[in-house]
């Protein structure tokens, strides 16, 4: 892998004139918004910067089998394929096992519909009614809420060219994948029965009891993958929708939220895995999310970019009370986003 640090600038330059372009666009747009949507909440954002945003040390490690070659802070791993030689297609070719951590999704997660916080604040409200982000108390005093959230494709590897000649990269640009402003299933907990009908079977105490101990693992390293119904510390992954139940501050919110619209894309056959022996050659379905393939790192309002133990990404479901402290903050920082790294296994040579 040859590294151009030189052509960083220069993408990062090219890259922002066609968010530009966009926002010429989202200006016009802007123009058609309802008298209805002022007085909603402030839209305001700004761009990731993949230089100083993004914690680089996150890639780490990269493996070849099931040896680690390269490391820095001690970063969390999960298992690799053990033999470092692979072979794949009907003739086979055969390649080496290479595993490493890839920044391939962004999510974002914000009070008014419509608006992009990553790129900048951009409202581009349509004029199609949504529910807007929101708090309330039921009738036992609990504090539940309601946000909207964003899934993007950001690949940043790839399309920063900081690696060059390296084919287990995603190849895709930087898009905008998915708003659920427009899905009717994030703002119903009966309609998203549709896509998690199983959540039925675990609307029990016993249940709910299991994710204790998936808590207790993703904080000592990462989640137990067959609690697939718990998101650790930050509680439930059912329903797969925007409310939540026991509100317990912006930032345990919203890195619940975005593990429930990263589960909401793999059982949408919208995101796939990448890792273990199966994606050595290649993508492959993956309905049910295996959530110790992700790890997160908040991008905005403040960029978690701080190094905690010789670490500045989480696996999902590890507590905020530590790392959280301190990025949630009136009007401008109650929208956030989060920089996913998902691990991938590659036969390189095939």
């Amino acid at each position: 892998m040859a590294v151009h640090w030189r052509r960083v600038s220069r993408t990062v330059i090219k890259t922002y004139g066609q968010f530009l372009r966009g926002l010429v666009c989202a200006a016009l747009l802007g123009a058609a918004i309802p008298a209805a949507a002022v007085g909603m909440s402030t839209c305001t954002g700004r761009f990731l910067n993949p230089i100083t945003d993004i914690c680089w040390s996150c890639i780490l490690p990269i493996s070849l089998g099931g040896q680690r070659m390269a490391d820095l802070g001690g970063q969390e791993d999960i298992g690799n394929p053990g033999s470092p030689i692979c072979s794949c297609g009907v003739n086979p070719t055969v390649g080496l096992s290479i595993g490493f951590w890839e920044p391939a999704r962004h999510v974002e997660v914000v009070r008014r519909p419509f608006c992009l916080v990553s790129l900048g604040g951009v409202d581009l409200n349509p004029g199609i009614a949504a529910p807007e982000a929101g708090r309330h108390t039921d009738a036992s005093g609990e504090q539940n809420s309601f946000y909207q959230a964003h899934f993007y494709v950001n690949p940043a590897l790839y399309w920063l060219q900081v690696i060059a000649d390296f084919p287990c990269l995603e190849r895709a640009g930087f898009d905008l994948a998915y708003m659920t402003e427009v899905d009717p299933l994030w703002n119903d907990d009966e309609l998203t029965l549709i896509l998690n009908p199983e959540a039925a079977l675990f609307a029990n105490p016993v249940a709910i009891a299991a994710c204790a101990a998936d808590c207790v693992a993703a904080t000592a390293s990462f989640g137990r993958a067959e609690l697939f119904w718990c998101a650790g510390c930050q509680g439930g992954m059912y329903p797969l929708d925007g409310h939540v139940s026991n509100h317990l501050g912006g930032v345990r919110t919203a890195e619940l939220l975005s593990q429930r619209l990263t589960a909401k894309m793999h059982r949408e056959l919208l995101a796939w895995g990448r890792h273990g022996a199966a994606g050595l050659c290649g993508p492959y379905f993956l309905p049910v999310m295996d959530k110790v393939a992700y790890k997160s790192q908040l991008t905005y309002p403040i960029a978690a970019t701080g190094k905690e133990a010789g670490r500045c990404c989480r696996p999902f479901g590890r507590s905020t009370v530590l790392w959280g402290a301190g990025k949630e903050y009136p009007v401008k920082g109650e929208d956030f986003a989060f920089m996913l790294f998902r691990k991938g296994n590659c036969c390189v040579g095939y």
